[in-house]
């Protein structure tokens, strides 16, 4: 896991009071290393700081072994990697210790190390992307509208199928002319046959 993660060019840091408690696979994975005083009280502690001390690439003018039990509050023995990723020989050194400010800062101490900052330029812009969230809403928005339209629609012909149907204007004309024809012809033909026989009484014809 260490060596995959290292291959995407991102650190890891691993921090313990006994470096043996790391496994070996990632002992030998690590490039920068920092070790402070380690005590030796006990036989077996004797040979802890033993194998630490051979994790480190041995310089000939430095004891590592002596010199890790004789650190004092503030010095390390530290070993970094090179240009050319390798690692540097053991040497013993002091920490620079942090410097801070435990107040706030000025509003001038403020604004003159924003606009100091190399990457003043880049962030300084305000850009109000759409957020995923904005995304799926808009997307879950969409879908129940077009849902709503289906619903209406099927709805719609649900009601069409039960409604009772009415005659249009046309139709209505239609019928009501066909109606009055029908009337016309037929009192025409019962007038006739009422003349006729009418007719045949006087005449003394049927």
């Amino acid at each position: 896991m260490v060596r995959l993660i290292r291959s995407k060019g991102v650190g890891v840091y691993f921090v313990t009071q006994n470096p043996l408690d790391l496994p070996e696979d990632v002992l030998g994975q690590l490039g920068n290393k920092i070790q402070h005083a380690l005590r030796a009280f006990t036989p077996k502690n004797q040979k802890e700081v033993r194998a630490v001390a051979e994790t480190f690439r041995p310089n000939p003018s430095l004891d590592t072994y002596q010199v890790i039990t004789e650190l004092q509050i503030g010095e390390a023995l530290i070993s970094f990697l090179d240009k050319d990723g390798i690692p540097s020989v053991v040497n013993r050194a002091f920490i620079y210790p942090p410097h801070s400010r435990l107040t706030p800062l000025t509003s001038d101490e403020r604004a003159g190390a924003i606009h100091s900052s190399p990457l003043y330029n880049v962030y300084n812009k305000k850009i109000d992307r759409t957020s995923a969230y904005e995304t799926l809403r808009e997307k879950a928005d969409s879908k129940r509208v077009e849902s709503d339209k289906e619903t209406q629609k099927t709805q719609k012909k649900q009601d069409n199928k039960t409604k009772p149907r009415t005659k249009t204007p046309e139709t209505t004309k239609m019928v009501e002319s066909v109606a009055k024809t029908a009337v016309r012809a037929i009192g025409s033909q019962v007038g006739r046959e009422i003349v006729r026989g009418l007719l045949g009484s006087m005449t003394g014809k049927r």
